[in-house]
């Protein structure tokens, strides 16, 4: 991808670390559009995962052919997408199917905070019997940054802003 391409700022990690609530801000602070991938979510995958099933990569192909296309649908513009982004899959498929220049923001929280803040949730389809098989399949990507999520949003947008 050239360097002249727009960024996608991908704010990923597994269920309860914050990455909706971190790309709402970074969104709003510079005003770029954002894309919520939970939003893109076949109800079946969303109802395997209620019933506490971990998606298959080929669950996941209805998803990421609907994210792309939304993402696809803003090509000229700075992105801020809110997206689990755990596997290699989904990591390659956001880098070769985008014509974005993806920037990999892994929040990184404490397991124990992780599983408290989904058992606190409840407009919520993950279920925290979920987080170990997330954190299994994390594969963080080679060029992924990573920030502490256990920060206030306000300053973690600040670290990210400031390593652009």
């Amino acid at each position: 991808m050239p360097d002249s391409a727009p960024n996608l700022h991908i704010v990923m990690g597994p269920a309860g670390c914050g990455k909706t609530s971190i790309a709402e801000a970074l969104s709003s602070r510079m005003s770029w559009p954002m894309i919520e991938a939970d939003d893109h979510h076949p109800q079946e995958n969303v109802d395997k995962m209620s019933h506490g099933t971990p998606l298959s990569d080929q669950d996941r192909v209805i998803w990421m052919d609907s994210l792309i296309a939304a993402i696809n649908a803003q090509p000229g513009s700075e992105l801020v997408l809110a997206c689990s982004a755990l596997t290699l899959y989904v990591q390659s498929r956001l880098q070769d199917e985008t014509p974005h220049q993806c920037r990999w923001w892994l929040v990184q929280v404490p397991r124990a905070v992780l599983r408290t803040r989904i058992q606190a949730r409840k407009d919520h389809f993950m279920p925290a019997e979920l987080l170990d098989s997330q954190l299994a399949s994390l594969s963080p990507p080679p060029k992924a940054r990573f920030v502490s999520g256990d920060q206030p949003i306000d300053a973690i947008c600040n670290e990210i802003l400031s390593q652009l």
